[in-house]
């Protein structure tokens, strides 16, 4: 598979692209700060085209909306795959993340 990465839309939203593995989301971290500032207005991570995750992608999720409350953004995910959403229902996490059906 290819690369990690985001991608703004037309519609404005960031879709993520590819694994959110331990090894992925350091960089895709570094790289995704550029979103979080207080130009960009709200923020919404559309997580169709995720295409694995583990616990490292959920982590990457909390430290996304910790980065949003700093810059003073609204932040929400969209589409989370089931296997994150396990992660997160296991760990209780999933009543913090602010998810968009």
């Amino acid at each position: 598979m290819a690369k990690t990465e985001l991608k703004r839309t037309e519609s404005g939203e960031i879709k993520v692209i590819g694994q959110l593995v331990i090894d992925e989301v350091m960089p895709l971290l570094k790289s995704s700060s550029a979103y979080f500032n207080e130009e960009e207005g709200a923020l919404v991570f559309n997580m169709t085209e995720v295409a694995q995750s583990d616990s490292a992608g959920v982590a990457l999720l909390v430290e996304w909306m910790a980065m949003a409350k700093m810059s003073g953004q609204a932040i929400s995910f969209k589409a989370l795959p089931k296997q994150m959403l396990d992660i997160a229902q296991v760990s209780g996490v999933d009543k913090l993340l602010p998810l968009d059906f």
